[in-house]
Formats: structure tokens, C-alpha cells, sequence
């Protein structure tokens, strides 16, 4: 397998990652959860210059900010930048929601959902381009709208690449379909174009994923043990809001629906016994040993006053994902607050 395989949402990890995870058990190095508060739908991958990158959405949804650390833990005093901000009206002036940084053809690229300033909900995929090996000191520059067979509800973007090319999941509210939104995946021409019509992964059906909203979202990719696992959201954004997941041969036709299976439960929901609500709008990482990180948002209290969408408390956590004997991630339950053991 070629270098540039080794990836993990997108972002380069280190040859340990081509065949599995690092079995050595290192120090946590001093992550204590939640990791960043008010953070929500995180980002964090290790890049090859050795820093662990973060990117998220908000409480203000007005702008993208990206944050950096030598550890894990560090990231909750890590310096953070703003890359971007939302124009004052007109386009790409209303919610700015769940960035995600890539390094696609020999340059970063910034994806994010943004809606209009006279509709905060018109939320289309958007993609910034930046020059320059370190993303902290790139020149960015809108590269425009990501480019699907609808102009429609679009959001969570999320690019790795798999058998020598480049691929984008993403959700979508697709025409004829009553749902919030389906997961979609596709092979990429340009950052933001697609090399060929997208399939359709998963439409929310199953009760777990239709409490509040019909809602398939957040993708996340995780290759291990022969096999592609994507992660992803489902339901409402409270306490019911839990991850679900897709698994599919890691030598198999991704583009093949019928290759794709879905959980028949949820694999991380609430646990009210560690006051952890909500968990989901995942990514995957590394720790300092190259131990499978996960990586999610959730609050610490389940009662929410108004929309969840103004509550501000959706904190960024990590903790380890374990495997079963036959290879699958147990992601287990969320960890209470305070230092990962």
C-alpha cells in the first residue's frame, strides 16, 4: 500500500495504520474530557508535521476556526485561528456548520456548510483552498460550491482516500426521498467536483434514526482489518442524537450499494450513567502511541431548554476505540468527564 493510503479521514497518520492499530499502551498524555468545550462536530487528525489539527463547528456558527497541539490533550489550550468569516449578507452569510481540513491534491482543503444571510437554512457544501504545507499560514481562497446532481440541503463533507483515489461521503437531502438527509459517496475529480454520480449509502429508516428528524449525517471513515467502517449520525441533535454504522470489504466496489451494511443498532449512544448525552458528529484519530482514537461532541446534561441547535454546549471528547476478535470497533460507551484512563 502506498503512503498516501494511510489515511484516516483524509489526513495522514503513519504507516502503523496500514494493518491496524499500535497495540502499545502509552500514557494518555494528559487528556482530560471534554477535551474542548463549545466545540462541536470536531475534526482532529495527527498530519505528518507531527501537530494534531482541529477544526469545528461554534456556538455562533459564524465562522472556521482551526486549532493546533504536539499531544491530544494539549488541544484544549491549543492555539486556534480563525481561517475564516461569514460575509455580513448575501451568500454563505447565514449558519456555518461542521469543517473538516483535507489535503487533497498537493493542497488543503477547507469543507464546510454555510447557508445564504436571508436564508440561515439554505445549506449548501462549500470548499476553501489553501497553498502552503503548514495550514496555519496558507493562503486561502474559495474554490466554490461542491457540485452534486441536486442543488439542495448539503452538509458534513468528509474526503479519504482508498484504493489509489481520492473519495468525498457527504449528506444530502435528495429530491423525492422524505428525509432530512442520506448518506452519499462518490470518487473525486477535483475538491469539488465528483468523478462520476454519487451512490446513496443509507437513507434514515430504522427507529433509532428517525427520532426528531430523519436524519443520516456526519459521515466518518475508518479502514481497519480488511474492511471500510463509516461511521455516522443519526436523529435529532439532543440526547437522542447517537452513531450508527456502515461496513463494507475494504477490496470491494465502494460504489456498489449492496456491498454496504448497516448496523441494526446504534454503536454509541447516551449513557446517562456518565452523564454524557448526545454523542456523535464523529471523526477518528491517533493518540501519541498510534492507539484508534474517537473523536465526538456531546453535553453533559440531557435537558435542553429551546432549540438544541442555539444550546451552546456541545463539547468535543476522545476516547479509545477497542476492537472485537472479529476486527469490528467496539467504541463501547462515552466516558465520563475527567481524565481518560
Amino acid at each position: 500500500m502506498q503512503r498516501r493510503e494511510m489515511m484516516v479521514g483524509g489526513a495522514l497518520l503513519g504507516a502503523a495504520l496500514a494493518s491496524g492499530p499500535v497495540l502499545a499502551r502509552g500514557p494518555r498524555d494528559g487528556i482530560v474530557n471534554p477535551v474542548v468545550k463549545q466545540r462541536a462536530d470536531a475534526q482532529v487528525f495527527r498530519h505528518t508535521d507531527g501537530w494534531y489539527y482541529m477544526t469545528a463547528s461554534v456556538p455562533e456558527y459564524d465562522r472556521l476556526v482551526l486549532r493546533r497541539s504536539r499531544t491530544l490533550g494539549g488541544l484544549g489550550k491549543g492555539e486556534e485561528i480563525v481561517i475564516w468569516r461569514r460575509p455580513a449578507s448575501g451568500k454563505m452569510a447565514g449558519y456555518i456548520w461542521a469543517p473538516e481540513l483535507h489535503w487533497i491534491d498537493g493542497g488543503w482543503s477547507f469543507y464546510f456548510a454555510a447557508g445564504d444571510g436571508d436564508d440561515k437554512f439554505h445549506i449548501r457544501t462549500y470548499v476553501l483552498r489553501g497553498q502552503g504545507a503548514d495550514p496555519f499560514h496558507a493562503q486561502w481562497a474559495l474554490a466554490g460550491q461542491l457540485q452534486t446532481p441536486w442543488d439542495t440541503f448539503t452538509l458534513d463533507s468528509t474526503s479519504f482516500v482508498h484504493q489509489g483515489r481520492h473519495w468525498l461521503a457527504w449528506a444530502q437531502k435528495e429530491p423525492g426521498i422524505d428525509t432530512n438527509s442520506n448518506l452519499y459517496l462518490a470518487p473525486l475529480a477535483t475538491p469539488t467536483t465528483l468523478a462520476q454520480p454519487p451512490v446513496r449509502l443509507s437513507v434514515p429508516e430504522l427507529p433509532w434514526e428517525i427520532r426528531g428528524f430523519k436524519v443520516n449525517e456526519a459521515p466518518a471513515v475508518l479502514i481497519r482489518h480488511g474492511r471500510v467502517f463509516m461511521t455516522y449520525s443519526a436523529s435529532a441533535t439532543d440526547a437522542r442524537y447517537c452513531m450508527g454504522m456502515l461496513t463494507a470489504p475494504a477490496d470491494a466496489d465502494l460504489m456498489d450499494a449492496k456491498v454496504w451494511h448497516k448496523s441494526p443498532e446504534p454503536v454509541f449512544v447516551s449513557s446517562p450513567t456518565h452523564h454524557v448525552y448526545g454523542p456523535g458528529h464523529n471523526s477518528f484519530t491517533v493518540d501519541e502511541s498510534g492507539r484508534d482514537m474517537l473523536v465526538y461532541h456531546a453535553r453533559d446534561y440531557e435537558a435542553i431548554k429551546g432549540d438544541p441547535l442555539f444550546d451552546p454546549n456541545r463539547h468535543t471528547r476522545i476516547q479509545p476505540i477497542h476492537y472485537r476478535v472479529d476486527g469490528t470497533p467496539d467504541f463501547g460507551v462515552p466516558v465520563a468527564n475527567g481524565p481518560l484512563i
